[in-house]
């Protein structure tokens, strides 16, 4: 199992929205999280994806992404790739939100209010080694990566420098190469570096 860490800074943390640039660049989480999941014909099930939300109204949000079989939460059989399909299951959980608890929405996805380090201090708890990407950090190829690693990314505008400096400290920063890549492209590079693992 791997997993990773989008986070966001002006995505939406409410389901009133209809267009996906002006919500905060949703358009790049929907990427994201197809880049995460979808494989030809079928759905990584090896693979988990937190979504952190600092836009307003209600910030911080954090989503939960488990997805079995299918990403379709209306019917398990039907495997939908589509953005427009994504933002309507990321639209749907940010309307199921509940104050005060994780909210199962579905079987495998969850929302509930929790902050950045918050998820990081939860998973550090659970003895998973946590990978920062920075183009400073060391290549991700020549690294030693245990099973269960977990990988933090930002959005386009990356993560806030004063974040990022506290989060060095507490994660192992990594670098996908000497390019500025899209967010959902370091999803794919790090995904196939662990794939050719067999993490």
């Amino acid at each position: 199992m791997h997993e990773f860490i989008y986070f966001s800074g002006k995505a939406r943390t409410s389901g009133n929205w209809d267009n996906l640039m002006e919500a905060g660049r949703m358009d790049i989480a929907c990427h994201v999280l197809i880049n995460a999941f979808f494989l030809s014909h079928k759905i990584r099930e090896n693979a988990k994806l937190h979504m952190i939300f600092y836009g307003m109204p209600d910030p911080p949000k954090h989503l939960e992404f488990e997805p079995k079989k299918s990403l379709n939460i209306i019917d398990e059989k039907r495997i939908d790739i589509s953005k427009k399909d994504v933002a309507g299951l990321i639209k749907k959980m940010l309307y199921k939100y509940r104050e005060g608890i994780k909210n199962e929405i579905a079987p495998g996805y969850w929302i509930e209010k929790k902050s950045l380090f918050a998820v990081i201090d939860e998973l550090k708890e659970e003895g998973k080694e946590i990978f920062v990407l920075d183009s400073k950090g060391k290549d991700i190829r020549e690294i030693k990566i245990k099973d269960n690693p977990v990988f933090l990314l930002g959005d386009h505008d990356g993560l806030p420098s004063k974040e990022l400096k506290r989060l060095k400290k507490i994660c192992t920063p990594v670098s996908v190469g000497n390019q500025m890549y899209f967010a959902s492209q370091v999803v794919t590079i790090v995904s196939n570096e662990l794939d050719k693992r067999g993490i």
